[in-house]
C-alpha cells in the first residue's frame, strides 16, 4: 500500500518518540511488524551547527524498513537547510517529517513543535520548502480546541503539499493527559481522504481497527508499544508466549548494547522490561528489581529469571492493559 507517498506493507508505523526511537529500537520494531519508523526529533539548528549529538541520532541500519527523518525548527529556511544537510550525508531516508506536535515548553518556547500550530503561514512555508527537495513530507500535529481550526490547519498543510498529516487527538495544553479525541481524526479523514494518519491512545488491535475504519491511511503507535512491544505483531495475528516475549527482549539487549553502549542500552531495556515481565510469576518483585538494576548484565539476569518462571498461555494486547499490583 502507499501512504504519504511511501510504499509500506501495513498501515502500522512506529511514531517518533524522544529518547526511545533510537537505532536499536527502530531496528527491533522493524523486525517485529512496524512497516515504517521515525527517528527521534532532529534539531535543524543542531544539523547546521554540526552538533555531534545531533548527527549521532541519524545513524541508521540496513535492517530498518522505510525510515522518516523527523525534523524540528522555528524557521522555514532553517528547516530546509537542515534537511539539505541530511541529504548531503547520503543516508537513504524515505521522507522528511516535520514535528508540529511536541507540546513540551523546551520545544514550543522558541516557536518549534506545537507552537507552529499558531503560525500556519510559517508551517506552510516549511512544507513547501521541504517538498522542493524531492522527498515526501509528513507532518505530525495535534488537534486545536476547536474542530474547525484543526481542519483549517490541515487544509493549509495539504495546500502546501504535505503528503501525510498525522493528527494526535490531544491539544497542546493537554500534553499527554486525558483521552485522545478520535472524532476530530474521523472528521479530518473524511474531509481529506488519503491524507490523514492517526496517533493517540492506540493500545489494542481494536483501537487500530477503529482508526482504520475512519479512513486513516496509517496509524502511528507510540506509548502503547512501551506497554506492549509486540502489538505490531499481534495485529498481524502473530502472538507470543511469555517465554517468546522475554527471549526477544534478551536478544534486543545485546543488540542495543552493541549499537548504543551499555548505559543507553540499560535505559532502553528498562523501558520495555517492566511490560514483558508482567506475566512471569513473581512479576511485581521482578519488575521492581528491573527498574533498580545498575547494569545490563544484572537486568539480563532478572529477565532470564522471568523466562524460567512463566506459564504457557498466550497473552493478548487486552491482557496487557489489565491492572496489576505494581
Amino acid at each position: 500500500m502507499i501512504a504519504g507517498g511511501i510504499e509500506i506493507e501495513t498501515p502500522l508505523c512506529l511514531a517518533p518518540l524522544a529518547g526511545v526511537t533510537t537505532l536499536p529500537v527502530r531496528e527491533f520494531f522493524s523486525q517485529h511488524g512496524a512497516s515504517l519508523t521515525h527517528t527521534e526529533m532532529i534539531s535543524c539548528a543542531g544539523l547546521i551547527r554540526d552538533n555531534a549529538k545531533t548527527f549521532d541520532m541519524l545513524k541508521v541500519s540496513e535492517h530498518e524498513k522505510p525510515l522518516i527523518v523527523q525534523l524540528f525548527g522555528n524557521d522555514d529556511t532553517l528547516v530546509v537547510e537542515g534537511a539539505e544537510v541530511v541529504l548531503k550525508m547520503g543516508v537513504r531516508f524515505s521522507g522528511f517529517g516535520v514535528n508540529m506536535a511536541c507540546p513540551m515548553p523546551k520545544i514550543t518556547r522558541n516557536g518549534s513543535g506545537a507552537a507552529l500550530m499558531k503560525n500556519p503561514e510559517l508551517a506552510a512555508k516549511m512544507v513547501k520548502g521541504l517538498k522542493g527537495l524531492g522527498l515526501p513530507v509528513w507532518v505530525k500535529t495535534r488537534k486545536f480546541e476547536n474542530d474547525d481550526d484543526t481542519l483549517r490547519f490541515v487544509e493549509v498543510l495539504a495546500e502546501a503539499g504535505a503528503d501525510n498529516v498525522c493528527i494526535h487527538g490531544r491539544t497542546c495544553a493537554q500534553r499527554y493527559e486525558g483521552v485522545a479525541d478520535r472524532e476530530i481524526v474521523r472528521k479530518a479523514a473524511d474531509r481529506f481522504p488519503g491524507l490523514i494518519g492517526a496517533s493517540g491512545d492506540v493500545k489494542t488491535s481494536e483501537d487500530i481497527r477503529e482508526y482504520l475504519s475512519f479512513g486513516c491511511v496509517e496509524i502511528m503507535l507510540a506509548r502503547g508499544i512501551i506497554c506492549n512491544p509486540y502489538m505490531f505483531e499481534e495485529f498481524g495475528g502473530h502472538v507470543r508466549t511469555q517465554e517468546g516475549r522475554l527471549a526477544e527482549i534478551l536478544k534486543f539487549s545485546y543488540r542495543a548494547e552493541e549499537l548504543s553502549g551499555e548505559h543507553k542500552a540499560l535505559v532502553l531495556l528498562k523501558r520495555f522490561a517492566g511490560s514483558v515481565l508482567k506475566y512471569s510469576r513473581g512479576s511485581a518483585e521482578l519488575r521492581r528489581q528491573a527498574m533498580t538494576a545498575d547494569s545490563v548484565y544484572r537486568l539480563r539476569e532478572i529477565i532470564r529469571t522471568g523466562a524460567m518462571n512463566y506459564d504457557n498461555r498466550i497473552y493478548t494486547d487486552r491482557d496487557m492493559l489489565k491492572e496489576d499490583n505494581v
